[in-house]
């Protein structure tokens, strides 16, 4: 993959020190680890709209669907300047080609999931989105997003980072003058990592792809990308994946031996009991894949869909 990721990231994530305390929350595995692989594009809408460091802290208040950002002694209102800010950076944001956003959890602006909105009597529920990650979750609904928090979930870190790589893919499909025959080829290469996310939302990009000509190309790759992002949202599990696996070992009927049958078998099995991770099946299959240069599987992206050094499928 030859064309910069970039994702968005809550700047204090990156070690800026841009925190109401003035300090920060660097996170070494987004920094360090996906730094390797990423462009990052660092935002604070405390600092972006204008808001010192340090600065007093700030809170949620009122309907967690329309809340106000209040400071906590002074009770200034400062839901104006935040909703400013987000409109204009929001319009900004869509220039900037990005692949997908992590944002700072618990945050009165960046927080994604389960922030606190205070009632009016004071006690929090965690029912709220942060002002600017709502914004951005509303204006961009098929980009890729997650909270720093939840990262350290291998299945969640997996399928976050997996879907940033192939957003990236598709709008490189996309900025190469598309054609019917192209989407064609990418929905095929696509076919095996889209079965273990979702073979239903699969089979509804089939017949999409089938019925292609009699639409606009405009139209046709509007409504395939938001299946294919909607589809990758989807968790990959080890019942789908492992349908995915013996599809592939089906390829192999022919040229493997009883005895290796037996022991792909075996690994298979080893892995839906979530007893080795899935990198142990896969590697067995893809030296199968060489051996015997099945060209149509080196063309599936399921087989690597992100670099081996992330270790993403290390996990069990």
């Amino acid at each position: 993959m030859t064309t910069p990721i970039t994702i968005g990231v809550s700047a204090c994530l990156l070690g800026e020190h841009v925190r109401y305390d003035g300090g920060h929350k660097r996170d070494r595995y987004i920094s360090d680890t996906l730094g390797r692989f990423f462009n990052f594009l660092p935002v604070c809408p405390e600092v972006g709209c204008g808001m010192s460091t340090p600065r007093e802290a700030m809170r949620l208040e009122g309907d967690p669907a329309n809340p106000r950002l209040m400071t906590r002694q002074s009770r200034i209102d400062k839901t104006g300047q935040m909703l400013g800010y987000c409109a204009a950076r929001i319009r900004e944001l869509a220039g900037e080609d990005l692949c997908g956003f992590i944002f700072k959890k618990d945050s009165p602006s960046s927080g994604l999931f389960r922030v606190k909105v205070y009632g009016p009597d004071g006690v929090p529920s965690k029912t709220g989105s942060g002002m600017f990650a709502a914004a951005v979750a509303r204006n961009f609904p098929l980009l890729p997003m997650e909270e720093e928090g939840r990262l350290i979930d291998p299945a969640i870190r997996e399928n976050f980072i997996e879907r940033v790589f192939s957003y990236r893919r598709w709008k490189d499909f996309l900025g190469g003058a598309p054609d019917m025959g192209g989407l064609v080829e990418f929905h095929s290469r696509h076919k095996l990592l889209m079965m273990a996310h979702s073979p239903q939302i699969y089979r509804e990009m089939g017949v999409l792809v089938a019925h292609g000509k009699g639409i606009k190309l405009e139209e046709l790759l509007r409504r395939y990308e938001e299946l294919f992002m909607r589809g990758l949202a989807l968790h990959a599990t080890a019942k789908k994946n492992t349908n995915v696996l013996m599809h592939i070992m089906g390829y192999f009927k022919k040229e493997l031996t009883a005895g290796e049958k037996e022991e792909l078998l075996a690994i298979i099995g080893q892995y839906h009991d979530q007893l080795v991770p899935l990198l142990v099946p896969l590697t067995l299959l893809k030296h199968y894949v060489t051996k015997y240069d099945q060209s149509y599987l080196k063309q599936q992206l399921y087989l690597a869909p992100h670099p081996a050094e992330l270790m993403l499928r290390n996990h069990v």
